[in-house]
């Protein structure tokens, strides 16, 4: 069994409070949920207003498709016109560790 991590460092644009930050995070947060079937939540920076941490984590049993998850995963969020991605964490975990 393997597990795979992300963190994403989000700078968010044109948002002047966190009633805003919410409505770009959480569409993030569902479209990564949906696609994916990832589990997958807003995990820091909850009181800054144009910053987000999303944490992310898949388990598989191929570190293949693992590792194709974690890709697809972290250039959806890339893609996202109204963020900027500053940074990604990725960590792979097997159940040897």
């Amino acid at each position: 069994m393997y597990v795979g991590t992300l963190s994403f460092d989000l700078l968010l644009g044109d948002v002047r409070s966190l009633k805003e930050k919410r409505s770009v995070v959480r569409p993030i947060v569902a479209e990564l949920q949906r696609k994916f079937a990832v589990s997958v939540a807003e995990t820091g920076d909850q009181d800054l207003h144009r910053r987000a941490e999303i944490g992310l984590a898949v388990v598989s049993g191929d570190t293949g498709h693992l590792a194709e998850v974690l890709d697809r995963c972290e250039r959806l969020v890339a893609g996202r016109p109204e963020v900027e991605l500053l940074s990604v964490r990725r960590r792979l975990h097997s159940d040897e560790d």
